[in-house]
């Protein structure tokens, strides 16, 4: 069995917001009492369920609406036989179902194929809410909504509000209602062949009934049908098996005088049966529009006439078509049927080209008579005549009297003059003039051979090249020489004898004049080649300035002589270990002021360091500038100043100088630049 389905455009109940409102709607088969269906909650208790449809038509319209608590629920179809709705199997027609919530469908049940049961999971939470205006007495009044939006802005002002109607109210905004009503029922086809064969409407008005066969009505993509209707009225499309493919791209739609849609079903109307009753109450007080010339003077006055036209008072032809409405002298406005002779336009001039004999009105399109050859191809054609005259035909040809190919018969120059040109004309001569036409017996005979003047072997009695021309070489024909060049055949003076020596430039004895190596190349040995040096180096052949001076002292750092300059041990280093003090960290006995201050006051030696050892030591370093404080007094005259080697030096700042007093003892000073802290 195959079960017919179909969705209504049923409006959904209003229903408290604690429940989900919800539409069951079922297409029924032939096999009414096998369907049955239920809700269950998550735990499996039966919130909802319908069955015992057999009291139902074939084919009939379950409407089942309740309310449902809050899910998660599962709505499950069944059919006790096991085919589900599928009435098609046994003859019949398919059945569909639909569940609607919150006004939206949210299962389209169009396979009817389910055996025992199909479930679907639905509406799990409350209703959205629904805003808009719900004051009626606005234009934005949604009768849907449940929860105010604050969109009432514009009061319904009833009246007529159709331009085009005798009483249009410009102040209206809503359409006064009388109980009279014109529908317009519109069927649309997106192809354009009408609906499918078999496939009928029917209409029903109170006790009325209409039937229209669409196949016969509506081959177009847009039909009408206007429908009056004091009382409710119900629609009822039928379509049969074969007419359900064509069905597919067709709709139709349902609205009143105010262009308000009724019902609407847009392509694809896929459903085979569709009833609707729909409340008609609704029209308008709108007065037509009559027109006509209000003004009783007037000959065309219309005394039933509300709105003005043109009014009519000239009595004559009033047909331009006519030749009495040009010859009357006046223009007239209302018809005496004196129209007669049909007006013919053209050029009424016997002597003009154009001449009409049947025109009675000149339209001012004479054409003078112009004579001349009127045949295209012709040689003297004249493009703007209009009677035909002598014609003198085409001859094209040379018509220049000095050309070689001159035509006295031509009257149309072609371009083919050849133009007489004097030369050599035998083709096997040197100088064959391809351009001439007329022999003017200048022919030189071919003379082959080497013509490229600078060329080895240019032959000067040659006119026309063979290709053996020689290019010059030049270079050393001389083959004792250095430079000799085998492939040369014009000496350029350029030989050079062989000159033998070192020739590679990296070497010490490169000798930039040979041209033959002789293979006597001495490499460079870069080192100190000064004997008195400490790095001297006696294989070197060439000084490379890295010659070291021999700096002779004290080496060892533990000596409070140490010499930072020297590299050679002098063996005379002085220690004094038995010193018990000093300036500071880290190893004072290294540092050359102290050296100096221990060798003029032993006391800073053997005793504390104290204040006079301190300024004597800063006086050395350059960090004090005042005068020394004498702790004893100390006679001695300064007999020389030398440096590191002995040799006699002056006082000055940053070196290291040895100071030699008459006594015998000898100072080793390091006087640094003062700079003031």
């Amino acid at each position: 069995m195959k079960k017919l389905l179909l969705l209504l455009l049923l409006p959904i109940l209003s229903f408290s917001q604690n429940c989900v409102p919800t539409t069951i709607i079922i297409n029924l088969d032939q096999y009414q009492g096998e369907t049955s269906w239920d809700v269950k909650d998550s735990t499996g208790f039966v919130v909802a369920d319908g069955s015992g449809y057999w009291s139902q038509p074939d084919y009939g319209i379950v409407v089942e609406q309740r309310c449902l608590p809050v899910g998660p629920l599962t709505f499950t179809i069944k059919d006790s036989y096991g085919d589900g709705l599928n009435g098609a199997l046994w003859g019949g027609l398919d059945g569909s179902y639909y569940v609607v919530q919150c006004y939206d469908t949210i299962v389209y049940g169009t396979t009817p194929n389910f055996f025992y049961d199909t479930a679907h999971a639905i509406l799990v939470a409350p209703c959205p809410p629904i805003f808009g205006c719900m004051d009626s007495s606005y234009v934005e009044f949604n009768p849907r909504a449940d929860t105010s939006d604050g969109s009432c802005n514009t009061l319904i002002v009833f009246g007529c509000i159709d331009s085009t109607m005798y009483n249009y109210d410009t102040l209206a905004n809503t359409m006064s209602l009388v109980p009279a009503c014109e529908f317009t029922l519109t069927l649309t086809d997106l192809i354009g062949d009408g609906w499918a064969p078999t496939s009928n409407l029917e209409v029903i008005q109170g006790d009325s009934v209409w039937n229209f066969t669409l196949d016969t009505i509506a081959y177009s993509k847009d039909f009408k049908i206007n429908l009056k209707s004091p009382e409710p009225v119900s629609f009822k499309f039928s379509i049969s098996n074969q007419g359900m493919q064509s069905a597919a791209h067709c709709g139709f739609k349902l609205t009143n005088p105010l262009g308000m849609t009724m019902i609407e079903v847009a392509p694809p109307f896929i459903q085979p049966l569709f009833k609707r009753v729909v409340p008609t109450y609704c029209g308008n007080y709108c007065i037509d529009r009559i027109f006509g010339c209000m003004d009783p003077l007037a000959l065309n006055y219309v005394d039933t006439a509300n709105t003005n036209t043109q009014c009519f008072y000239v009595l004559g032809c009033t047909n331009s078509s006519y030749l009495e409405y040009y010859t009357q002298g006046f223009v007239a406005d209302t018809s005496d049927g004196s129209c007669d002779i049909k007006a013919e336009w053209g050029c009424t001039d016997s002597l003009a080209f154009n001449f009409d004999t049947i025109a009675n009105i000149d339209n001012g399109g004479c054409l003078p008579v112009i004579l001349g050859c009127m045949e295209s191809l012709a040689f003297n054609f004249e493009p703007l005549a209009n009677t035909p005259d002598t014609c003198i035909a085409i001859a094209y040809g040379c018509m220049s009297s000095i050309a070689l190919n001159y035509n006295p018969l031509a009257n149309i120059d072609d371009g083919s003059c050849i133009g007489v040109v004097y030369g050599c004309i035998d083709t096997s001569a040197f100088n064959y003039a391809l351009t001439a036409n007329v022999d003017d017996g200048s022919c030189i005979p071919v003379i082959y051979g080497c013509i490229n003047p600078t060329q080895f072997n240019y032959d000067s009695i040659a006119n026309t090249n063979n290709g053996s021309c020689i290019p010059y070489i030049y270079g050393c024909t001389d083959s004792v020489m250095f430079n000799y060049n085998p492939l040369a055949n014009a000496d350029n003076n350029s030989c050079t004898p062989f000159v033998f020596g070192c020739t590679d430039p990296s070497m010490l004895n490169y000798d930039p004049l040979s041209n033959t190596e002789d293979f006597t190349c001495i490499e460079f040995l870069y080192g100190c080649m000064d004997q008195a040096a400490l790095n001297y180096d006696s294989l070197a052949n060439t000084e490379n300035e890295s010659c070291i001076t021999i700096v002779e002292g004290c080496m060892d750092l533990n000596a409070y002589n140490y010499s930072v300059e020297a590299n050679v041990s002098d063996n005379n280093c002085l220690y004094d270990a038995a010193c018990v003090t000093g300036p500071g960290l880290p190893y004072w006995l290294n540092d050359p002021c102290y050296a100096w201050v221990i060798s003029v006051d032993d006391y800073c030696c053997d005793n504390a360091w104290d204040t006079v050892c301190q300024l004597t030591y800063d006086y050395c370093n350059g960090t004090y500038i005042g005068d020394i404080p004498a702790r004893k007094a100390i006679i001695k005259k300064l007999v020389a100043i030398t440096d590191l080697l002995g040799r006699p030096a002056k006082e000055g700042n940053n070196k290291l100088l040895f100071y030699i007093y008459d006594d015998g003892t000898v100072e080793k000073r390091i006087t640094k630049t003062k700079t003031n802290n």
